[in-house]
């Protein structure tokens, strides 16, 4: 890996913002990643510099409710959301795509990377990537670690009981938005245009299960054949939830997947 610049941070708009530059920037790559539920932009400093350090220029943010934003610790935040899913996770990924809009658009003008991005993250995190690359044709690649494209998420358990089962709750009218217009497996004509995503998925993960990717690379299959050749879902066996999203060789096949061209079709892998 090759040096990498000092960690800088703005203000864009309302939205704390950190990024992290090659020491020599030879490329105009940029590379959005994105923490979990609970988590901020500083959590997911130490893969920003790996991005760095293999020429992207990486930028974070803190999703919209988290880090700067918070109001409440990251436990009150899981307890809250995992008590009316639907109310309360939906603004969360919803919000946190549209601020990305707006980062990019901003790290594209002064940051000078561009305008092809790059984008992904853990959990919830790479679910908005994922969402992302379906509102903005810039975002060309995308990583993902125990995320889903479907916001319903079925057959959700505990994440410390997997045993239970958690509930769904009900959307209100603000929440209900978000997911009628964003969601991605519910907007398939989204992705017509080809983004390459990547799912690293943990088989043993019963909070966010394989299933979702795996039915979203279907559909596309279904509606457009030659775009789901770009999707891969790489279902990882013992891993769950956690584990996963700690993995370092998770996030190196992350690391790996971004660097690479102009996307090209990959199989559905299922390492040993």
């Amino acid at each position: 890996m090759d040096q990498v610049g000092e960690v800088s941070r703005a203000l864009v708009d309302h939205i704390p913002v950190i990024w992290v530059k090659p020491a020599k920037q030879s490329v105009s790559r940029l590379a959005l990643w994105l923490p979990p539920l609970s988590r901020a932009k500083d959590d997911v400093l130490p893969f920003l510099q790996e991005l760095a350090g293999v020429g992207f220029v990486a930028v974070s943010l803190d999703p919209w409710q988290h880090g700067e934003r918070a109001t409440e610790s990251g436990e009150q935040i899981m307890e809250r959301v995992f008590g009316n899913f639907r109310r309360h996770m939906w603004p969360i990924l919803g919000q946190t795509t549209l601020d990305s809009l707006r980062v990019l658009d901003w790290a594209t003008t002064n940051l000078g990377s561009g305008p092809e991005v790059v984008a992904g993250g853990v959990s919830m995190g790479g679910d908005v990537a994922v969402a992302l690359a379906g509102v903005d044709k810039r975002v060309t690649r995308v990583a993902s670690i125990v995320a889903t494209p479907d916001w319903t998420r079925p057959g959700m358990r505990d994440i410390r009981d997997p045993s239970r089962f958690l509930p769904q709750g009900q959307a209100d009218a603000y929440a209900q938005w978000f997911y009628d217009h964003l969601d991605p497996f519910t907007h398939l004509d989204a992705y017509a245009h080809g983004p390459a995503i990547s799912f690293e998925c943990g088989a043993e993960d019963t909070h966010v299960p394989p299933d979702g990717a795996l039915r979203f690379q279907a559909a596309l299959r279904a509606a457009y054949p030659q775009v789901a050749e770009r999707v891969r879902v790489a279902v990882h066996p013992g891993f769950g939830h956690i584990d996963a999203a700690m993995s370092s060789s998770l996030s190196q096949n992350c690391l790996a997947w971004l660097l690479e061209g102009p996307a090209s079709p990959k199989p559905n892998q299922t390492p040993a």
